[in-house]
């Protein structure tokens, strides 16, 4: 129990410090091989790219102990791209939507036709299109666009952010924001708990207050002494608590785990779920509308190619083929420490396209949750930290075990031995 809190002193704190398992992002990105019948209202097919594989560090800093058994800190992530892991370089251009484009025309949909009248005039004068050709580097990392300068001079405050765009410019060389969890000092059941996230004890994204609750912990790892049942943790990238389930128990390289999966209930909307109802306004069941947290941007998560989603989303393009091996996600936790062995965190990015009256830029696009891209960030514990785990966890309690056996085997001639000689004496 000493040794998995969070304490200076614990066998676990300088891995859950400096956390030893090498991670990885793998991106996974959805061409759109039709974008000009797309504009004249057909259905988009689509082609997936990738993966482009990027090693992953985290590094804690500011750590610092509180006087009521928690503990904050700032967790940054540093990616660096595996060209011999990838499928592909980040120099490759694919067509994708004009993210900017078609997200703006839909946040402006409700506004005044003024407004869409200098939002068309300033995307014709930019010669903007619906869709763009662009290297991976410049989607993922960002890129020059003088779009969001008209943007924010036609709308001011509609987007937070000036002269550059990036799906994950705020993913790396960044932090998740400020945990604060229990170090399980004084209660070895809370340890890995979160207590707060950026001081807040829930979140105001959603509309009921069990959606907006941070529950679980931050992901990294789980109370001891695990049970069969289900895990939870927060999510700063999917702006909510997710509840993993046990689905079974199994081994790692010979370290026994519990396998926790994503229920079909995860992104159901809420006529399917109705404790999900919260996470509404919602669309088809397997999305879920996160715009609340992307500066209302027409942003939905799901599984990769909407896996475990309603059949009509996969319907309505062309080229997704959902599968739990390749697309379900996974953690495996050792039970006895709640410290995961292997795990892979996946998701994909959508976003919601459509025609916008009086925006000419948007053709005639029929409404469709297209696919952007899906990613899976995974880790699994190897090495010599996977030796000492095995030695420590596995070998040392059988041997021990076995010794016990063999010593309770001997005692019972010892006892018989010594009744006799005391009968004798009798």
């Amino acid at each position: 129990l000493q040794n998995v809190r969070i304490d200076p002193s614990s066998i676990s704190f300088q891995m859950w410090k400096d956390i030893p398992v090498p991670f990885y992002l793998s991106v996974h990105f959805f061409e759109v091989l039709n974008p000009k019948q797309v504009l004249r209202g057909e259905k988009p097919v689509l082609r997936q790219r990738g993966p482009y594989v990027y090693r992953e560090y985290r590094v804690k800093t500011n750590i610092t102990f509180h006087d009521n058994d928690t503990v904050s800190y700032l967790e940054y992530r540093h990616l660096f791209f595996q060209p011999d892991l990838s499928n592909g370089t980040e120099d490759e251009y694919i067509v994708v939507p004009n993210i900017m484009l078609m997200g703006a025309a839909v946040m402006v949909e409700k506004l005044p036709d003024f407004v869409k009248l200098l939002l068309s005039g300033a995307l014709a004068s930019l010669k903007q299109e619906a869709f763009m050709n662009r290297t991976v580097g410049e989607i993922m990392w960002g890129y020059e666009d003088p779009l969001i300068d008209a943007i924010n001079m036609i709308i001011p405050g509609l987007l937070p952010f000036k002269g550059k765009f990036g799906l994950f410019m705020d993913f790396n060389n960044s932090n998740s924001g400020l945990f604060t969890v229990n170090t399980g000092m004084s209660n070895i059941s809370q340890v890995h708990m979160v207590d707060s996230w950026n001081g807040l004890k829930k979140v105001n994204y959603w509309r009921s207050s069990q959606c907006n609750m941070i529950n679980g912990t931050a992901g990294e790892m789980w109370p001891p002494f695990m049970s069969p049942t289900s895990l939870q943790f927060y999510s700063p990238d999917a702006c909510r608590s997710l509840t993993l389930v046990y689905e079974q128990a199994g081994q790692f390289q010979g370290v026994p785990t519990f396998r926790f999966v994503a229920p079909k209930t995860l992104f159901a909307n809420g006529t399917d779920y109705p404790p999900n109802e919260g996470f509404c306004p919602c669309m088809q069941s397997g999305i879920q509308n996160v715009s609340t947290c992307r500066l209302n941007a027409p942003m939905f998560i799901s599984h990769p190619h909407f896996y475990n989603a309603d059949p009509s989303l996969v319907d309505a393009v062309e080229g997704l083929h959902p599968s739990k091996e390749q697309h379900g996600l996974f953690l495996d936790v050792h039970p006895m420490t709640g410290i995961p062995m292997n795990c892979s965190i996946k998701l994909q990015l959508n976003l919601y396209i459509k025609h916008v009256s009086g925006i000419i830029q948007t053709g005639q696009i029929k409404p469709v949750v297209l696919p952007l891209l899906w990613f899976a960030e995974s880790g699994s514990i190897e090495g010599s930290v996977l030796k000492q785990f095995y030695t420590n966890l596995v070998l040392l309690p059988s041997v021990l075990e076995y010794v016990q056996y063999i010593l309770l085997g001997l005692s019972v001639p010892l006892l018989v031995s010594a009744a006799f000689l005391v009968a004798r004496r009798k």
